[in-house]
């Protein structure tokens, strides 16, 4: 069996009951968490325990929430007044807890499906989501991980080419991959807006409604976007289904030719 989940944001209880409706075990199947693990919700570390000690069993790709917490770790970022990771900053495993996020990949393909944070862009096969989110991830990786975050944040650029090289080219990925929803007519991203689909500016679309993109033939999974909430389309999974606001934990099993969704509600009954 293989269970993607979309945000899980700190919601530690409800991702046990997920996992146990789901009849998950580790040790005959696999899971794929689809980024932001923590902030927000009630229980970061408790996210990080349970997901760490099933070892090769959970792969999880970072979300935009996950690389603020390494950004406020480093110093590289003031915490915001909402954040809620201070058990993870303030734990005696802290530095083991940073390592093992910094070594999460920003992409990856489980069971058919290319899963990733927020989206992809529309001028990026597959493949070359692949390789520039492994370019990304070895420098994130690297000792230079504490430049490359005081490099990390801006809205610029906020068009692909090839030509981008260095903090430019880091940038752009990672936020095509951790914070995408709309694009522009001529494939620029757009960063400001988080509302639903009836909030599009002037001239955009979705970044996966995009009639040219280049994935539009791989099966995508994805989070991030819980003012859409559920998306299922045919090679399109959208399951940040806004947990940690009060809505539901949510997770697509997709393997033997079949798409099964399982919720549970963010607070047990």
């Amino acid at each position: 069996m293989i269970l993607l989940i979309g945000d899980v944001q700190g919601c530690a209880d409800a991702l046990d009951r997920l996992l146990a409706a789901c009849g998950f075990s580790p040790s005959r199947h696999q899971l794929v968490v689809l980024g932001d693990m923590v902030n927000r919700g009630p229980d970061s570390v408790g996210v990080l325990q349970r997901l760490r000690a099933m070892g090769d069993a959970a792969a999880c790709v970072l979300g935009n929430h996950d690389l603020h917490l390494l950004a406020v770790a480093a110093g590289v970022r003031p915490a915001h007044r909402g954040d809620t990771f201070d058990d993870i900053l303030s734990s005696p495993q802290r530095e083991a807890w940073l390592e093992w996020l910094r070594h999460r990949p920003l992409a990856l393909a489980r069971g058919g499906w290319l899963c990733v944070h927020a989206g992809i862009p529309p001028a990026w096969s597959a493949q070359r989501t692949l390789e520039l989110a492994h370019e990304v991830q070895e420098v994130l990786r690297s000792p230079q991980s504490v430049d490359f975050l005081h490099l990390l944040y801006g809205n610029e650029p906020s068009r692909w080419d090839e030509q981008l090289h260095g903090p430019d080219r880091w940038r752009y990925v990672v936020n095509a991959l951790t914070r995408i929803r709309f694009v522009a007519e001529d494939d620029r991203l757009e960063l400001i807006t988080k509302e639903g689909a009836g909030a599009a500016p002037a001239g955009h679309l979705p970044w996966f409604e995009v009639p040219h993109r280049l994935t539009r033939d791989t099966p995508v999974a994805f989070g991030h976007w819980s003012t859409w909430g559920l998306l299922q389309r045919p090679g399109l999974l959208g399951l940040d289904t806004g947990c940690v606001w009060g809505g539901r934990l949510t997770a697509a099993r997709v393997d033997d030719g079949r798409c099964e969704l399982i919720s549970v509600p963010c607070h047990a009954n």
